[in-house]
C-alpha cells in the first residue's frame, strides 16, 4: 500500500461564505483562491463564521477542504417564518445564506402563531443533529406584511431603530446659535455666493459650494462641509453612539440616521438663509481647472439658495436663472476636472439608482430610475477634489517655497495617523475571467488585459453605452474590483486613480468623515493626535464592516420591494437580460424595472441543460443551444414569495 502524500495539505483560517445549498467557500485573507467545502464537511459552520479549514491540496487552482474548527461565531440571531408542527416548530430563516431550518421547542415559541415573522436565537447545536435548536425572542407580525418584513430586515442586520433617551437629551442641549467668540475664530464666507445642490427629497444638506471671481481671472471655489465635529465632541455619548452606528442606512421606506434629527436636519444641515458652521476646502482654480492655491479650515457660511439636481440640470441645459452664470462656470470647471481625472486613471462606471414610489401602506406602485447627469457630476467632481486634496495635505510630502521636500505641518508623517479611503488593484483571476466572458459572449469589445487597465475599462464602458448589454458589462466590471475600505495604511484608490484619497465631505452620515475632520483640524493647529486608547485602525475596520452591513440591509429591503412589486404583475411578460448563470438556472434582470428573478433549470423544457462554468452559460445537451450572460430573453412572472423574497420567472422566448 502506498503512503498518502500529505505535503500539500495545509491548515488555514478564513471566513465562511455560505451558499443556499449548504456548501461553503472559505475566504482566505490575501489569497486569490477560496476553499470549497461541501455541505457534509462544514461542521455546522454558518455564514460569516471564522473557521479553521484543512485544505486537501493548496497547489490546485480550485482547492477543496473541510472545516475542522469554528474559531468564532459571528451571528446567532436570525429573522424568519415560523412553521408549527404539533408540539414543536421550525423557523425558516429569511437569509438565503442560512440553509438550515431552526428547531423550536414548544416552550420556546413566545406564543407565536403559525406563519408569524419572528426573531430567533440559536441556543444549541449538537454535533450529531441536522438542525440547530433555537428560541423565539420576538414576534414581528405576520410574514409577508410590509411592517413585519421591514422590521425583520432591521432586526436581522442589527440596525439601531431608535436613539437612547440619554443621546436625545444630550443632543437637545446643543446650542443652535454659535457664540461670537467661535465665529471670530473662523474665516467668514457669509458675503460670498454660496448654495447647496441635493436630491429633491433630501433633508440633510452636508455640503455647499461657493464661488467668486478673483482679480487675476481665476476663481475661488469653496467646498463647505457641515462642521459636525463642533457639535459631536470626542468621547461624548453622542460620539460613542455615532461610532456604534458608523453610517446612516437608507432602506426603501426610511432612513436610519447616524445622528439624531436635531443635528442631521437642523444644527448641522446647511439650510438656506441661515448662518452655518463649516469645515471648508477652498481652492484658487484657473478657468482651465488647474489648482493654483488651496486653503483648509473652519468657516461660517450663509447659503443663499437650495437647488435640487433637476433644477441645476435645467440651468445647464439653458433655462434662464439669476445664478445661471455661476452654475455654468462651476460646470465648465467640473467638466475639465473630470477630463483630467479620466486621463490620470479614473474609471467612469455608469451609475443608475433604482427607487420605489410607495403608497401610504408601503406598497410599491412605481419603479423610478435616477440616472446620473451633469448636475450630479458637477457636485461629484468638487467633492472628489476636496477629498483628494485633504488626503494629500496629510499623507503626501509637499514642496515648500524653497523647493525642498518637507513633511506636512505639525508632526512627522510617522506620528500623523490618518483615515484613508483605499481601493486595491483588481484580482488578476477575476480580470481574466471577465476578459474571457467578453470574448466568448460575442460582446463587441477590444478589452484586453494591459498595463493601462483603467483606460481599457473606460473604452469598454463607452462602447457598451446604450447597448442592450450595458448594465451587464457595468455589473461584471464592478465585480472584478476590490472592495473599497477605510484604513490608516494608504495604498491609494485604484478606481479613482488617486494616490491619496479620504472621505471628508459627508460627516452627517459617515463616521469616518467625522474622524477626518478631527484629525485634519488637529494637524492644522499643529496639535497631536488622540490618545492611543482610541485605536484608529480598529475604528477604520469597524466603519468598513458597518458600511457593508448597511449595504446588505439596503439590498435586502430593495429585494423585498422587488418581490412585492412583481407579485402585482403575476403572469405578465417582460423583456430581460440574463444577469447570472448558475448550476440551478439563470437570473434575468427585467429591462422595464431592473427587478431580478430566477428561471430554474428544471423549468426550461426545450432541452436538457447543463451548467458550463468555463463559458458562463447553460448548454443544451441535444441542441447545443447556449443561454449566456448578457443575452436578451422574454420571460413571464411565474411565482413570487414575499417570505423568502424570491421571484420565479418562466422563459417565453429564447435568445435569437
Amino acid at each position: 500500500m502506498k503512503r498518502k502524500d500529505n505535503k500539500k495539505k495545509a491548515y488555514l483560517e478564513g471566513t465562511v461564505d455560505m451558499t443556499n445549498s449548504g456548501a461553503a467557500y472559505i475566504i482566505i485573507p490575501d489569497s486569490a483562491n477560496d476553499i470549497y467545502v461541501s455541505r457534509d464537511k462544514t461542521k455546522h459552520a454558518l455564514n460569516g463564521d471564522r473557521v479553521k479549514v484543512q485544505v486537501r491540496d493548496i497547489t490546485v487552482s480550485r482547492p477543496e477542504g473541510r472545516i475542522v474548527e469554528i474559531i468564532e461565531r459571528t451571528k446567532s440571531t436570525y429573522s424568519g417564518t415560523l412553521q408549527l408542527v404539533k408540539n414543536y416548530g421550525f423557523v425558516k430563516a429569511d437569509s438565503m445564506k442560512m440553509p438550515h431550518d431552526i428547531f423550536i421547542p414548544r416552550n420556546k415559541m413566545k406564543d407565536a402563531a403559525d406563519g408569524s415573522k419572528v426573531l430567533v436565537v440559536i441556543t444549541d447545536w449538537e454535533e450529531n443533529e441536522k438542525n440547530p435548536t433555537g428560541e423565539i425572542t420576538q414576534v414581528l407580525g405576520q410574514a409577508g406584511e410590509h411592517k413585519a418584513e421591514m422590521n425583520a430586515i432591521i432586526e436581522e442586520y442589527g440596525l439601531p431603530l431608535y436613539f437612547p433617551e440619554k443621546i436625545l437629551h444630550e443632543a437637545s442641549l446643543l446650542k443652535k446659535a454659535a457664540p461670537e467668540e467661535e465665529i471670530l475664530k473662523r474665516k467668514d464666507f457669509r458675503n460670498i455666493l454660496t448654495f447647496t445642490i441635493d436630491p429633491a427629497d433630501a433633508k440633510d444638506f452636508d455640503d455647499a459650494l461657493s464661488i467668486r471671481k478673483l482679480h487675476n481671472g481665476n476663481y475661488e471655489i469653496g467646498v463647505h462641509i457641515a462642521d459636525v465635529s463642533h457639535y459631536v465632541r470626542e468621547n461624548s455619548a453622542l460620539d460613542e453612539e455615532a461610532l456604534t452606528r458608523g453610517t446612516s442606512v437608507y432602506l426603501v421606506d426610511r432612513v436610519i440616521p447616524m445622528l439624531p434629527e436635531v443635528l442631521s436636519n437642523d444644527l448641522c444641515s446647511l439650510r438656506p438663509n441661515e448662518d452655518k458652521l463649516c469645515f471648508s476646502a477652498v481652492f484658487e482654480i484657473t478657468p482651465e481647472a488647474l489648482i493654483k492655491d488651496e486653503w483648509f479650515g473652519k468657516t461660517i457660511i450663509h447659503s443663499a439658495r437650495r437647488f435640487n439636481y433637476d433644477e441645476v440640470q435645467e440651468i445647464i441645459d439653458g433655462k434662464p436663472d439669476p445664478l445661471a452664470g455661476d452654475i455654468n462656470i462651476l460646470n465648465d470647471i467640473a467638466r475639465k476636472l473630470r477630463k483630467i481625472r479620466m486621463r490620470q486613471g479614473s474609471i467612469a462606471f455608469e451609475k443608475t439608482e433604482t427607487r420605489f414610489r410607495l403608497d401610504e401602506k408601503g406598497v410599491p406602485v412605481e419603479v423610478v430610475f435616477q440616472y446620473s447627469n451633469e448636475a450630479h457630476e458637477l457636485i461629484e467632481d468638487f467633492m472628489l477634489l476636496a477629498n483628494r486634496k485633504v488626503a494629500e495635505l496629510i499623507g503626501k510630502q509637499r514642496d515648500d517655497k524653497n523647493g525642498k521636500v518637507v513633511k506636512p505641518e505639525g508632526e512627522s508623517r510617522k506620528k500623523m495617523p490618518f483615515v484613508y479611503r483605499v481601493h486595491d488593484i483588481p484580482d488578476l483571476e477575476k480580470l481574466e475571467k471577465f476578459s474571457a466572458f467578453l470574448h466568448k459572449s460575442g460582446i463587441k469589445s477590444n478589452f484586453h488585459l494591459s498595463d493601462d487597465l483603467p483606460a481599457e475599462f473606460n473604452r469598454l464602458i463607452e462602447s457598451a453605452r446604450t447597448k442592450p448589454y450595458e448594465n451587464i458589462v457595468n455589473m461584471l466590471a464592478i465585480r472584478t474590483m476590490a472592495k473599497a475600505i477605510y484604513t490608516t495604511k494608504n495604498i491609494g484608490h485604484y478606481g479613482l486613480g488617486f494616490e491619496y484619497y479620504t472621505h471628508f465631505t459627508s460627516p452627517i452620515r459617515r463616521y469616518p468623515d467625522l474622524l477626518v475632520h478631527r484629525l485634519l483640524h488637529r494637524y492644522l493647529q499643529k496639535g497631536r493626535t488622540a490618545e492611543e486608547s482610541r485605536n484608529l485602525e480598529e475604528m477604520c475596520k469597524s466603519c468598513s464592516e458597518l458600511e457593508r452591513r448597511a449595504e446588505e440591509a439596503e439590498r435586502a429591503s430593495v429585494k423585498y420591494k422587488q418581490v412585492q412589486y412583481l407579485a402585482m404583475h403575476k403572469n405578465e411578460q417582460f423583456q430581460g437580460l440574463i444577469s447570472g448563470v448558475t448550476e440551478f438556472g439563470i437570473f434575468v434582470e427585467l429591462k422595464a424595472n431592473k427587478c431580478e428573478g430566477l428561471v430554474r433549470i428544471r423549468d426550461i423544457k426545450d432541452d436538457y441543460y447543463i451548467f458550463d462554468e468555463a463559458n458562463y452559460c447553460l448548454k443544451g445537451k441535444r441542441t447545443g443551444r447556449r443561454l449566456q450572460l448578457g443575452e436578451e430573453v422574454s420571460v413571464r412572472v411565474k411565482k413570487t414569495d414575499l417570505v423568502r423574497k424570491y421571484i420565479d420567472l418562466e422563459l417565453i422566448s429564447l435568445p435569437r
